[in-house]
């Protein structure tokens, strides 16, 4: 399997700044439908990450995403192959990897991504070795 990431992810990110509050990131979440934004900062670069599972903090809506987000983020570059995603999200218990092409977000994966690659990829179950009979044994002997 040769796939890369840049094969599965969301090229359509939607980013936020670490000023936008949080009412503003929930927004998005819901407008949306996603399940996490990738802030950015000036230069495009992310410097942190909020999830749905981060909006169950009790905060006031104007809070800045700054006071909130997961400043430890993951990136990986849009060239690798999913593999690497996978390996990351797996050794570090997330769901969401921020794909950078030269420090500048082009894109998100998330576990579900992965999902959908295994799932087009139909698994048919195989029979078993087959015994053979104790008359082939003794001619394959001989």
């Amino acid at each position: 399997m040769n796939v890369k990431i840049k094969d599965l992810m969301v090229e359509r990110v939607i980013t936020a700044q670490p000023h936008h509050t949080l009412d503003h990131v929930r927004g998005l979440i819901e407008r949306n439908r996603i399940s996490a934004v990738p802030i950015v900062g000036a230069n495009g670069a992310a410097v942190g990450i909020v999830t749905v599972t981060d909006l169950v903090a009790d905060l006031k809506g104007g809070t800045p995403v700054s006071q909130l987000m997961t400043k430890r983020i993951y990136r990986v570059p849009a060239y690798n192959g999913v593999h690497v995603a996978a390996r990351v999200m797996r050794n570090h218990k997330i769901h969401h990897v921020v794909v950078t092409h030269e420090q500048e977000v082009v894109g998100i994966i998330s576990s579900f991504d992965l999902l959908k690659l295994v799932e087009d990829r139909r698994f048919v179950s195989k029979d078993g070795p087959v015994k053979s009979s104790p008359k082939s044994n003794k001619r394959d002997q001989v």
